[in-house]
């Protein structure tokens, strides 16, 4: 084997992980997509919804992937906005770290500024509030 062969498998091989996660989250969504969770019973309760009544931040989030996996953005958006506006986020950050193993660079880059992060959590935290709040009660699944 030569080294262009050899740095195209090196290519090929950096690409495991990320092609990986696209894998399991593509079988989780296609589970998602086949066992409604807007039925009853099929899934287990959010645990802080069940013990306080509560909606926490992700309260929503499987039912708005199911209505995503059928096209119907409105019914997402109606199950958990915050999930559906992190959506375009989440494939932003997955392509970063696709591209930045294809060209070899280390997995401990950061793919996101910690800001953004932190950011990201304190949108979460608001979020979670006022869908708990009377005047929010439209956020609620």
């Amino acid at each position: 084997m030569d080294v262009t062969e050899r740095r195209a498998w090196d290519r090929v091989r950096s690409l495991r992980a990320p092609l990986g996660a696209a894998a399991v989250l593509a079988a989780a969504v296609t589970y998602l997509a086949v066992v409604d969770p807007h039925e009853p019973g099929h899934y287990p309760v959010c645990p802080l919804y069940y013990l306080t009544g509560l909606y926490c931040p992700g309260c929503g989030a499987l039912r708005a992937v199911h209505d995503l996996a059928h096209a119907d953005l409105a019914g997402a958006a109606r199950m958990n906005l915050l999930f559906v506006f992190c959506v375009p986020v989440v494939i932003t950050l997955w392509a970063r770290w696709a591209l930045r193993s294809w060209q070899g660079r280390s997995a401990r880059t950061n793919i996101a500024h910690p800001a953004h992060l932190w950011g990201l959590l304190a949108v979460a935290a608001v979020f979670w509030v006022v869908r708990n709040t009377p005047f929010g009660h439209f956020l609620a699944p």
